[in-house]
């Protein structure tokens, strides 16, 4: 908190204009608006544009002009006779009437009178309550030399504020002029200052912004003023907070104030403090979005949870944050019951009556295997964002009978299927999965060939299929198997290529690679090399 002396006001320094005064139901006091306020600051040139009177006559010798620049700044002349006493100074107007028949003392003069005004401190003058009865000053000394006069009352200022009355019972004088130096703005301590005179702050705040609400808020915790503190908190409690900036910017002001008793209302905005548990309520929303209906709004919902999570990943680093991977349970256990549904929906497609039953048995099953798979393709994503879809991996891997029942399917049914299975060989590509040796080979062995199967059908039936990722990913997948099982699996994957062409994944960068491996650079004999050529060396020098 800035500083406050007693101290004096000097009359003659300058003039101090004072600001419009606003009448209210509960009588006067002055609490100037932002706009109005800002106009008087601009204006605060100690000269005073007054009506202007008859411009002098020039001297008849006297040939010089006036520059444009100085006559508008000049102060207002009148035209007098030689005899004449001088006219007596008005402080009201902060004007000066000066008489000569010389041109260039005229001139002199006013630019001494202009050099001395120019360099006076800007003030300005508010009186709160009923006119003339103010009992107490009160000075701001802002920023650019601006000095505001706070014509208040001794027991409203320590009725509403115990920093001024601390700073009272300290001093003896009878009518005490307070100083506060360096104030950081003149304006909201002010409209702070004001509110003490108002019986409904609330009512005067509800047409604020919510910035301009916690500058007050900070002045009226740094002056002890407790009713305004309360009434800001209540504002801020009601008024919607626009955008995430102006959230953070509310928070943290309240926050400051652990003490008072309307600060858990307003955070109750951002924090709970019922006993429920994140996760279980993630799990709850995942629950609800798997089992809903309606396509167009499962799909919204899906990908706006799933935004939402990876925001959650990328911006929870701290140890504070709660940790992305709280409901990885949850989501494992809507896995295994979709997986159940899936088999079960498999078994009954891959009947061989299935065929001839009518649309209306057929197409729900359909509908059904189409929605499961859409699940686990979206409870993968989760996983796989929280690095936690390994075990997802050998799930999959797993699912033999799910596999040997997949060419018993329609194709047009079971294309969803393969969908899973490429976006695990994309993770692996990446690196966003890391499963085992043992993971990774049951997976191409149990989901290659299906996948190649249905190829044809993601490329031109599944709309955000990316051909050139899979591709990669495959390969790559590959590529981390042993040698031996890079040979058996390029082997069998070129036999299906020769046949399908397009239709089949383009493995040939992997094909490269693997053929660089096999017959251009034998590690393995090169190894051998090495460690013969050792032992001879070690042998001679033995």
């Amino acid at each position: 908190m800035a500083e406050i002396r007693l101290t004096k006001l000097e009359r003659g320094e300058t003039k101090i204009q004072t600001v419009p005064i606003a009448v209210t139901p509960e009588g006067f006091w002055c609490c100037p608006t932002p706009v109005g306020f800002q106009k008087t600051m601009k204006s605060q040139i100690p000269l005073n544009k007054s009506r202007l009177s008859s411009p002098p006559q020039k001297a008849s010798g006297d040939k010089k002009r006036i520059p444009l620049d100085e006559r508008k700044t000049t102060l207002n002349l009148s035209k007098k006779p030689e005899n004449q006493s001088k006219p007596e100074n008005h402080d009201d107007q902060n004007s000066s009437v000066i008489h000569t028949d010389n041109t260039d003392a005229v001139i002199d003069s006013k630019r001494v009178v202009r050099a001395k005004t120019e360099n006076l401190p800007r003030k300005l003058s508010i009186e709160f309550g009923e006119l003339g009865t103010s009992d107490m000053k009160v000075v701001l000394l802002g920023k650019h030399g601006l000095s505001v006069k706070l014509n208040v009352h001794k027991n409203v200022i320590l009725e509403n504020s115990s920093f001024f009355a601390d700073r009272l019972a300290e001093q003896d004088s009878h009518v005490p002029c307070l100083k506060i130096d360096d104030c950081e703005d003149v304006e909201i301590y002010a409209e702070t200052v004001g509110l003490m005179y108002c019986r409904d702050m609330k009512q005067r705040l509800i047409k604020q912004s919510v910035q301009r609400v916690l500058q007050i808020l900070k002045v009226a915790r740094e002056i002890g003023f407790s009713s305004c503190i309360q009434s800001c908190l209540e504002y801020l409690e009601a008024v919607p907070w626009v955008g995430e900036e102006e959230e953070e910017m509310v928070i943290s002001s309240v926050l400051r104030l652990h003490q008072e008793i309307h600060v858990k209302s307003v955070l109750k905005r951002v924090c709970s403090d019922t006993s429920n548990r994140a996760k279980d309520t993630l799990s709850r929303i995942v629950e609800m979005v798997l089992k809903s209906g309606e396509e167009r709004g499962r799909h919204e919902i899906k990908s706006t949870v799933l935004k939402l999570l990876r925001e959650n990943s990328s911006s929870c680093s701290s140890s504070d944050c709660t940790p992305p991977n709280i409901c990885h349970g949850a989501i494992y256990s809507s896995c295994r019951s979709c997986l159940n549904s899936l088999v079960l929906q498999f078994r009954q497609a891959a009947e061989p009556s299935f065929g001839d039953q009518s649309m209306d048995i057929k197409e729900p099953v359909s509908k059904q295997i189409a929605l499961d798979a859409d699940n686990l393709s979206w409870l993968l994503e989760i996983l796989a964002d929280g690095l936690a879809a390994d075990k997802f991996a050998l799930m999959w891997a797993c699912q033999r009978e799910l596999a040997s029942l997949h060419e018993k399917v329609p194709i047009m049914s079971r294309y969803h299927v393969s969908c899973v299975s490429a976006r695990l060989f994309v993770g692996i590509g990446r690196g966003e999965l890391l499963p085992s040796k043992e993971t990774r080979l049951l997976l191409l062995q149990t989901w290659l060939q299906p996948l190649i199967d249905d190829y044809r059908w993601l490329l031109h039936g599944f709309r955000p299929f990316d051909r050139k990722v899979v591709d990669e990913g495959i390969g790559r997948t590959i590529l981390t198997l042993p040698l031996e099982e890079q040979q058996s699996i390029m082997i069998s994957w070129l036999g299906s290529f020769l046949k399908a062409g397009d239709h089949c994944p383009n493995l040939q960068i992997a094909f490269e690679v693997w053929w660089r491996r096999t017959f251009i650079r034998p590690y393995a004999e090169s190894l051998a090399c090495e460690c013969q050529f050792d032992n001879s060396v070690t042998s001679d020098v033995v």
